[in-house]
């Protein structure tokens, strides 16, 4: 059964993987008080929510996504562990979404793809529902375009479905007869 885990927490495991480690002086037994509120620092919670997000940090240690250790100076450590890692990257692939700009710089970015059946056919699969979901016109059938950057989005999802060699993103100033692009798009032209 997969875990569900509240936006808080998906915040907390964000931060930490952004920090990298976070390290906290701490003079009193509140530690998982003072990490909360180092992360309320880097993040929208508002000081009163300390307890809260404490409640979450022990919650994360107990499910093994962190680990918090004392070190020899007295100074609290708390960072990922590698199933931690795996959660936070489930949740960026959750909440990825392609950004449009407000003006659209008239290039299109093509996604080709040619990725083994009988080795990859999930990633396969999984690349491309994430690909719909993100609202790519789906050209044919292993090519996909979208009208704004997402090379950044397309590297992670290689990088996680481990299909690297057999994507490629094409970035194109014209497509012939791009009507209906423009039309899925909502362009005016």
């Amino acid at each position: 059964m997969k875990e569900r885990y509240n936006i808080i927490t998906k915040d907390i495991l964000l931060t930490i993987a952004i920090a990298g480690v976070f390290i906290v002086a701490s003079t009193s037994p509140y530690f998982l008080i003072n990490i909360a509120r180092a992360i309320i620092k880097n993040n929208k919670y508002n000081k009163n929510n300390a307890k809260k997000i404490a409640g979450y940090l022990g919650r994360l240690k107990k499910s093994s996504l962190v680990i918090i250790r004392e070190k020899s100076d007295g100074n609290f450590v708390v960072e990922l562990t590698e199933k931690g890692k795996k959660k936070v990257e489930e949740i960026q692939f959750e909440r990825m979404e392609i950004k449009k700009p407000k003006v659209w710089d008239g290039k299109w970015r093509i996604i080709a793809f040619d990725i083994p059946e009988k080795q990859k056919k999930r990633a396969r699969n999984a690349l491309r529902e994430k690909l719909q979901k993100l609202n790519f016109y789906q050209l044919q059938k292993s090519v996909w375009v979208c009208p704004y950057s997402c090379e950044k989005e397309i590297h992670f999802l290689c990088e996680l479905f481990e299909i690297t060699p057999f994507v490629n993103i094409i970035t194109a100033d014209k497509i012939y007869d791009d009507i209906k692009l423009k039309k899925y798009f909502k362009f005016n032209n």
